[in-house]
């Protein structure tokens, strides 16, 4: 009879490597908190990361914008009217120079009977970072002139072109940024406060309440959006300042957009109201609005951090569209909405594409959203695969 050879000591006595870091995974992942394990979850999801830096530097550039400006994004130029976008070089006869854009000169054409740009290559304009430019105060306090990127001498930047007064459109654009990123902000921040207390109340208490609050809901939801804007824009005074009619615009959004949300909530409540933790705060003594603010509520706060999400976008397209109809912010005030209305007539489409920049940012920018919202979504139920 034969017997097997003994094994030797050190494959005895040696643990396998790999169980050993599956053993640590595993009690990572169980002993880690619900809001790390959505992180985790939402790191998985390249694309919605991506979209979330890009969405912190947008709101970055919006909270600064003054300085990412190139330069006064009110300050006109007559002769540099509809000025084409400009072309960043970086040779010059032949040599590698730093990054810079001939001046434009205006002149006008026999062959198409208009006015017309022709770059001047005998005097490139170097492009600076952090150049002293048009002076501007950061949100109306501290006085600077510095500027991201400039160029020398008060010569105009136009990387995006210019408009009809001869205004630089990207720097209008990046001023812009900060009255349509934050419409959608405030506005879901309003809405997120009066759909999940109107329907977490509608929810919790039930009966002759819900019924109440439901109805008000579907009455809400019944009516057409474009005859409300419009009759809530008329309200409005044509005295009212800019301020008081950005934030009137706000308010109003919010006041339409919380009914969707609203319902969320209570059906979540419906469905949490009965499990067995409420009935022991019930038990215990628990106030009805404590049990509610800080039992149910948090117990679907993934959910409602992807609702408020996938709502922003929404609030930035009502903002655009109603300045965009001129039923909202107008000129001076700069938004998004506001200069797309430069873009209104298929002539200034077909001599002028680059008005159409504005509509570019807005896609964007919805885009980026939804794409953190998918992520998000797939967040909120870190474990499922």
């Amino acid at each position: 009879m034969t017997t097997q050879p003994p094994l030797p000591e050190s494959a005895i006595t040696q643990e396998p490597a790999p169980a050993v870091a599956d053993g640590n995974a595993g009690e990572r992942v169980y002993i880690a908190s619900q809001w790390r394990l959505m992180w985790w979850k939402f790191c998985d999801h390249r694309l919605a990361l991506v979209s979330l830096f890009a969405l912190i530097t947008l709101y970055l550039v919006a909270v600064f914008c003054e300085f990412f400006s190139p330069s006064d994004p009110r300050k006109r130029c007559a002769e540099l009217s509809y000025c084409p976008p400009q072309s960043i070089h970086v040779f010059h006869q032949g040599g590698l120079r730093r990054p810079f854009v001939y001046p434009l000169i205006q002149h006008f054409s026999e062959e198409t009977g208009k006015l017309a740009y022709s770059e001047d290559s005998s005097r490139p304009l170097p492009v600076r970072l952090f150049a002293a430019g048009d002076t501007y105060k950061i949100w109306g306090l501290l006085p600077a002139r510095r500027h991201l990127i400039a160029l020398d001498n008060g010569e105009r930047l136009y990387l995006m072109g210019a408009d009809r007064l001869g205004r630089d459109v990207f720097s209008r654009i990046v001023t812009g940024s900060r009255i349509s990123l934050s419409v959608g902000l405030v506005g879901v921040f309003l809405s997120l406060v009066m759909g999940t207390l109107i329907g977490g109340v509608s929810g919790y208490l039930g009966g002759m309440v819900d019924t109440i609050i439901q109805r008000f809901i579907e009455i809400l939801m019944s009516f057409p959006s474009i005859p409300l804007w419009l009759a809530l824009s008329a309200a409005m005074p044509a005295t009212w300042s800019q301020v008081r009619v950005y934030f009137c615009m706000t308010v109003i959004l919010a006041c339409i957009n919380w009914t969707g949300l609203a319902r969320v909530v209570r059906g979540k409540i419906l469905a949490l109201r009965e499990e067995d933790y409420v009935m022991a705060a019930k038990v215990a003594g628990v106030k009805e609005f404590s049990i509610l603010v800080r039992h149910l509520i948090p117990g679907f706060a993934s959910h409602l951090i992807v609702t408020v999400t996938l709502a922003v976008p929404g609030m930035i397209l009502a903002e655009t569209s109603l300045s965009f109809l001129r039923l909202g912010l107008r000129p001076p005030t700069i938004s998004w909405g506001v200069l797309l209305q430069d873009a209104m007539n298929l002539r200034a489409i077909n001599l002028y594409p680059w008005l159409l920049w504005p509509g570019a940012f807005v896609i964007v920018t919805v885009l980026l959203f939804n794409f953190m919202g998918d992520g998000l979504r797939d967040a909120a139920d870190p474990y499922s695969h």
